[in-house]
């Protein structure tokens, strides 16, 4: 898990630095990890889609405000308040992406005519949090133009490995010679121009096994700035031999392929809901919750009925998604226009069980898998009972209190329904889940 460690910039870094930005206020770091999973809204679910009206030219600032308006007013006080923008922020509509002369991601004035302070005070008006993307190396433009590195004697291609290595998932930037100390330098000067504008997020794509050192770099960056900000770390999914290189650094690893189908819906349960039940139990022996979290991505749970991009699930495979998020602890954070949201869907988001549930930043245990599967986790006193219908046709799902680790009587509550189920001995079934359904149980 990532500690926080209060150090002071270079004198060096603070003299080159614009005065707003050096007299800029930041909370002073905290010496414990995040222990809960963060919970909100990002807005790559919107851009991925190829419905009218969406995709990467929505990306802008009246609709991140109406997104802001949305979120405050319909999920925030049930604990959703992280408001993450996805990639596109610093690019213009070819998606050319641009930093400043130090090699700095800068906003798309084009997106984003107030500017970035302007946008986060908006943001954090609203009660939120504000998150951004990046990517893993060293862009190729900053590279191009040999930026100088703020507080150093430093340009950016000093700090490249030597030959030029492509490197992320897209090998869309240069990998980066950490041995080099300009190097974590020009990282902290990114993160300290974040700090300056309140950021509290920062999500990094495209990691592999390769730029582990980079999410380390991040992670100092954000010590150093004395802001406290949530790290994670992003792919279609991570690598999993990232995964132990990763931990102490990224407070949360994407497990899993993007959620989005790329299609008129956000998503559907073939593209791609279904695929975690399968690629969580990887995982699971390499998360250490509470500082090191799976991330399963975005929740399709959103709007599926009247106006605006549509979820692709129906109010079953919602539940079941939620449920699942729940179980694994992972951050809770929802996709698609979230102007739209629906009252069904704002039911399943707010149930104040289930988000305990997820909140408590504790692993799951799989206890069956294949079609009819069953999950378990202790939470304090309690444990909690999950199982979820994979198949096509309605079926029984029969659980051994004994397989669970329990003995004797135990009251059973639906936690979904928020309605107790009375004592059983022995075991317990759910009967006639429908398909791609759950029930989420509170044993006691």
């Amino acid at each position: 898990m990532r500690r926080f460690v209060s150090r002071p910039r270079t004198a060096a870094l603070a003299a080159a630095l614009p005065l707003a930005l050096v007299l800029s206020p930041a909370p002073a770091a905290a010496s414990t990890p995040h222990v809960k999973p963060f919970m909100g809204w990002s807005s790559w679910s919107v851009e991925s889609s190829t419905r009218a009206g969406y995709g990467t030219d929505w990306l802008n600032e009246e609709n991140i405000k109406n997104a802001a308006d949305a979120l405050s007013g319909k999920l925030a006080q049930a604990g959703y308040n992280h408001l993450n923008i996805d990639a596109g922020w610093n690019a213009d509509l070819d998606w050319e992406f641009h930093t400043d002369t130090n090699g700095i991601p800068d906003i798309d004035k084009g997106r984003f005519p107030s500017g970035m302070p302007a946008l986060s005070d908006y943001v954090h008006g609203k009660g939120l949090k504000l998150g951004l993307y990046g990517a893993a190396g060293l862009e190729k433009e900053v590279y191009d133009k040999n930026a100088p590195i703020l507080g150093t004697d430093c340009h950016a291609r000093d700090i490249a490995v030597k030959p030029l290595t492509s490197t992320n998932m897209w090998e869309g930037s240069w990998k980066i010679d950490y041995a080099n100390p300009c190097a974590q330098d020009y990282i902290d000067s990114i993160v300290a121009r974040y700090a300056s504008w309140g950021v509290d997020f920062i999500k990094i794509d495209g990691v592999t096994k390769d730029n582990v050192a980079d999410i380390k770099a991040w992670s100092k960056a954000i010590d150093h700035s004395g802001r406290r900000m949530w790290l994670s770390a992003s792919g279609w999914p991570v690598d999993i031999a990232a995964a132990d290189g990763l931990k102490g650094a990224a407070d949360g690893v994407r497990i899993d392929t993007d959620i989005e189908c790329y299609c008129e819906t956000t998503s559907s349960w073939t593209s791609s809901v279904d695929d975690r039940f399968d690629d969580l139990p990887k995982w699971l022996e390499k998360l250490d919750a509470p500082g090191y979290l799976g991330d399963l991505d975005a929740m399709p749970i959103n709007n599926n009925t009247g106006e605006g991009l549509q979820d692709g699930l129906t109010d079953t495979e919602r539940q079941t998604v939620m449920t699942f998020w729940s179980m694994a602890s992972s951050p809770l954070y929802v996709g698609g226009d979230i102007w739209f949201l629906d009252d069904k869907a704002k039911s399943i988001l707010t149930n104040p069980e289930v988000i305990a549930v997820d909140q408590a930043a504790k692993l799951p245990r799989q206890v069956r898998a294949g079609d009819s599967q069953v999950w378990t986790k202790r939470v304090g006193g309690a444990t909690y009972l999950a199982v979820y219908n994979l198949g096509s046709e309605a079926t029984d799902i029969k659980v051994s209190f004994k397989k669970l680790g329990l003995h004797g009587r135990q009251n059973l509550r639906d936690t979904v329904a928020r309605e107790d189920l009375g004592s059983f001995r022995g075991g317990w079934t759910a009967k006639s889940v429908p398909a791609h359904g759950s029930r989420l149980i509170k044993l006691s």
